[in-house]
């Protein structure tokens, strides 16, 4: 087992008994701990549909997402994690109609990670391949998954699991040399509030808990497209109609994000053929017409790199 010092672990916000719970040792130099991940084989997993596609390359990304489903509640066992487990790979096999968990791990809120779809830990290991999941619409090949117990749209995580999950994503980034600056979250790809305002408002945090468990320096991450949907009001707003107008959609420019506003956003993204709830977070609330990370490209005009869009529409 990769050992850890204490300091790294204070720095980091995990706490020394939690480091016991995370598989860590606490003597030792810095580094990136390995977790206790649990295998498939641990939590009754069923088998995958189909053949589990291996990419030949290193993820990108680390996504971080909020599961919703099962609703969250107070029971940090084990057994919970492994239930969530389950509960998670049924609605994605039996409802999406994937060949299995479309996230790579999943970690509770008691802070247990279990592996998500089959061989992604072993792969992993490797640290040279990844297992491709079914996580971010049309970004697959690029990032690897992780699903968070609970809806974090209003709360914040409970400590067990922002200990484990900072663990694992330092893990995941020394495995496979990625940077803090490419932890993301759901919505910095898609439209959608996954994995909700208040863990993804914590992202810069992980990002900076993650550099001090490997020793590296975190730069300032660029910005985002922002995360529009229908009540918001504001300059943002304004300009996602005015680009929406000169696409040729009949919407005001009165910076309200009213129902023709929604009407021609899915119009555009169905026109698109963008991905649709791609997250259990379309669960709990109705996230048709969001304008997010791939609707602003669509509409800002162009002669402009989407950096400098992203930067302009932060300071707007």
């Amino acid at each position: 087992m990769v050992t850890v010092d204490r300091r790294t672990l204070f720095k980091a916000g995990v706490t020394a008994t939690a480091a016991g719970a995370l598989g860590m040792t606490t003597t030792g130099t810095a580094g990136a701990a390995v977790p206790t991940i649990h295998p498939t084989s641990e939590w009754g997993a069923r088998a995958a549909s189909g053949p589990i596609v291996v990419e030949n390359h290193k993820p990108t990304y680390i996504v971080v997402h909020h599961a919703v489903d099962p609703p969250m509640n107070n029971d940090f066992s084990l057994a919970r994690a492994f239930y969530v487990s389950r509960f998670i790979q049924n609605l994605h096999m039996d409802k999406n109609g994937w060949i299995d968990s479309g996230q790579q791990f999943t970690n509770s809120r008691g802070g247990f990670v279990t592996e998500g779809r089959h061989r992604s830990l072993e792969i992993l290991r490797g640290g040279t391949q990844h297992v491709q999941g079914a996580n971010v619409g049309n970004h697959n090949s690029e990032v690897i998954g992780i699903e968070n117990e609970g809806l974090y749209s209003t709360v914040d995580v409970p400590a067990a699991l922002w200990n484990s999950l900072v663990s694992l994503v330092a893990y995941i980034a020394h495995q496979y040399g990625i940077a803090p600056e490419f932890i993301k979250g759901h919505r910095d790809f898609n439209s959608t509030e996954c994995p909700g305002q208040v863990l993804y408002n914590r992202l810069p945090e992980l990002r900076t808990a993650v550099g001090r468990v490997l020793g590296v320096a975190v730069t300032r991450s660029e910005a985002e497209w922002p995360l529009l949907k229908p009540g918001d009001t504001g300059r943002q707003v304004q300009l996602a109609q005015q680009f929406l107008r000169a696409a040729g959609f009949g919407v005001p420019s009165d910076g309200v994000f009213g129902q023709s506003t929604k009407d021609a956003v899915a119009a555009l993204s169905g026109q698109a053929g963008l991905p649709r709830d791609t997250c259990t977070a379309a669960k709990a609330s109705d996230e048709t017409g969001f304008l997010g990370a791939d609707v602003w490209p669509l509409i800002v005009p162009s002669g402009r790199s989407a950096a400098a869009w992203r930067a302009d529409l932060a300071r707007t």
